[in-house]
This record gives C-alpha cells, sequence and structure tokens, in this order.
C-alpha cells in the first residue's frame, strides 16, 4: 500500500484494503478478547473478597458473551483459503418427483435468504424458473457479505425432505430431494478467460409477473460454454445487456469453481470427506414426520428444532461442517 502506483489501479487496491481490514479487525478483536478477560478476572477476584454473589453472576454472563466473542474468531481463522472472503451464487435444482421436490426447493431457497437476512447480508435473485403448480424447479441467488462463501462453502450438494405432502390427498409421507451448488464470485483479481468461440449466447422471454409487469422483450441470458458444457443464465434486469454481463460474471464464476474442484482432486492432500456431487450422496436430511429432527450426514450434528433451522438457523452446521475440513 506504501507503493507509489498502488492508487493507480483501483479494482486491485480496494480488494487489497478490504483484505488488510478483515485482518486488522480479527487481530484487534483478539486483543480486545484478551483485555475483557483480564477485566472479568479482576472484577471475579473482587467478587469473590467482597462476597457480592449478583457481581459474580454477571461475570458468568460476560464469561459467556466472550466466549461467543471468541468463537466468531476462530472460525474466521478457519476461513483462510483464497475464495472464503469472496460473495457467493447458491443454484438450486429440484430433483425428481415434480411439485413436492418444486416445493421443497422452494423452502431451501427460502431458508438460506432467511440466513442472509439474520447475517444481515446482502441477497438478490439471479434467476429462477417457477414450478408448475408450486415452488421452482431452479434458482439462482446471490449473497453478498463478509466471508459468504466461506460459511456456504460446505452447503453444496444434496438436501433430503421426509414429510407428509400437502399435496398428496391421502396424506402419505413423502421424500423430497434438491441439489444445492455454492461457488463464489470471483473479482478483479481472478483473471478468467472466456473465448468468444467457446461460448453460445440464447436469449428469450423473462417469465415474471403478468399485467403491466409482464416482459415483452427476450430480455433473459442464457450462455453456455461449450468446451466444460456449463450452462449461466439470469433474468432478473430489464436490459439484456444487464443480464448477459451477470451471466459471463457467473460463468467466470462457475468456471473457477471448475478449476478448484478439479485441483482438490488432483492434490494428495485433498480432504478425503469430499465427494462428487451427486444425487445419491446427501449432505443433511430433514425429517418432518414420522419424528422432527434434522442431521447433517457428514457431522453427524442434529438439530430437533427443524422449523428454526427452515427459518434460516443454519449456523451450528455451518460451523461443524467448517471445523471438519482438514
Amino acid at each position: 500500500m506504501l507503493d507509489a502506483n498502488f492508487w493507480q489501479d483501483k479494482a486491485n487496491s480496494k480488494n487489497i484494503v478490504k483484505e488488510k481490514k478483515l485482518f486488522e479487525d480479527l487481530v484487534n478483536s483478539h486483543k480486545n478478547s484478551i483485555q475483557k478477560l483480564n477485566d472479568i478476572e479482576d472484577l471475579y477476584q473482587l467478587a469473590i473478597e467482597e462476597k457480592n454473589f449478583s457481581i459474580q453472576k454477571e461475570v458468568f454472563e460476560n464469561i459467556k458473551d466472550l466466549r461467543n466473542e471468541v468463537k466468531k474468531d476462530e472460525i474466521k481463522c478457519f476461513l483462510s483459503n483464497e475464495a472464503d472472503i469472496l460473495d457467493c451464487y447458491i443454484e438450486i435444482h429440484a430433483g425428481a418427483g415434480g411439485t413436492e421436490s418444486q416445493d421443497w426447493a422452494d423452502m431451501l431457497r427460502r431458508m438460506y435468504l432467511k440466513w442472509s437476512d439474520n447475517k444481515n447480508f446482502k441477497s438478490s435473485l439471479i434467476s429462477e424458473h417457477k414450478g408448475d403448480e408450486a415452488g421452482i424447479k431452479s434458482s439462482t441467488i446471490k449473497v453478498e457479505g463478509e466471508y459468504v462463501f466461506g460459511w456456504l462453502k460446505r452447503e453444496s450438494g444434496i438436501h433430503r425432505l421426509v414429510r407428509i405432502s400437502p399435496f398428496d390427498s391421502g396424506a402419505r409421507r413423502h421424500t423430497s430431494f434438491a441439489s444445492i451448488w455454492v461457488y463464489p464470485v470471483v473479482d478483479e483479481n481472478i483473471n478468467i478467460e472466456i473465448l468468444d468461440k467457446d461460448i453460445r449466447i440464447d436469449t428469450y422471454r423473462s417469465s415474471g409477473a403478468g399485467g403491466q409487469h409482464v416482459n415483452t422483450t427476450d430480455s433473459a441470458v442464457r450462455i453456455t460454454h461449450l468446451p466444460s458444457k456449463i450452462v449461466v443464465q439470469c433474468q432478473n434486469e430489464r436490459s439484456q445487456h444487464k443480464n448477459k454481463e451477470t451471466c459471463m460474471n457467473m460463468l467466470k464464476a462457475r468456471l473457477y469453481d471448475f478449476e478448484m474442484k478439479k485441483k482438490e482432486k488432483e492434490s494428495e492432500n485433498s480432504d478425503s470427506t469430499k465427494s462428487e456431487i451427486g444425487w445419491g450422496y446427501q449432505i443433511r436430511s430433514y425429517v418432518l414426520q414420522p419424528y422432527r429432527l434434522v442431521k447433517d450426514n457428514r457431522t453427524n450434528h442434529e438439530n430437533t428444532s427443524p422449523d428454526n433451522v427452515l427459518d434460516g438457523e443454519i449456523d451450528d452446521f455451518l460451523e461443524k461442517s467448517l471445523y471438519q475440513i482438514k
């Protein structure tokens, strides 16, 4: 940052300043935690000498608060990979099963949006294909905030729901599947070259609300990367140009994620617990009937309040999965 030409490259300097702030916040938080611990210890000694039970109770509450602060810093230390500080895209796809699975995909999207709101992160809808009767066939959302990709990167996989179907007149129990794919929003520092000959661009009419808001132009954009067969699409903007720009950013992110995963497989130090994302690989089960339980199949972490989990309270699952990373 002391270089005379540092501010010439605004994009690069912005990212370095952001990274510097993250490290400074972590160091300052650590120093503050040590100071608070010393203050708590002094207060506790005073409470013991004066046999003041109300202050002792206050000390125990302060210890709980400090423990939570230290835990947050500890988690940030686990988020040390290059892409962890980046924003992310979340792709949600309904599995086989028609309306039931499409409704489940919509429930998962709501869960991640609620989690984002709870964290005061910014979320936006990139594309969506509604179900025939209810729910969604697929959806892509973008979540922006500190360490978003680091938090959510282990959510990629198959999520399984067991419940009494609200769409079954016989009130029978159904099992539904939906896939989640999380990948980082690449910044300007990560150079991804995309050749014109390697992509096919298609335009189509955006699906959306009817009436005066109906989209009468072919503003939605779909880009296919021919060598990798990766397909991205965007329809959230009225402008075809803006949708194309968003699609290109998504394609860069997908290609970056594709290359990172390929390197992980080739590396001898790659985590042996990583598996190919496929319909036979379920990372988490949400059971609403005949009992109520959410269980992560990788960490064995359980929660007996599925309603709270589906309302976005998934931090415990995210933390456990991060601790499992070696």
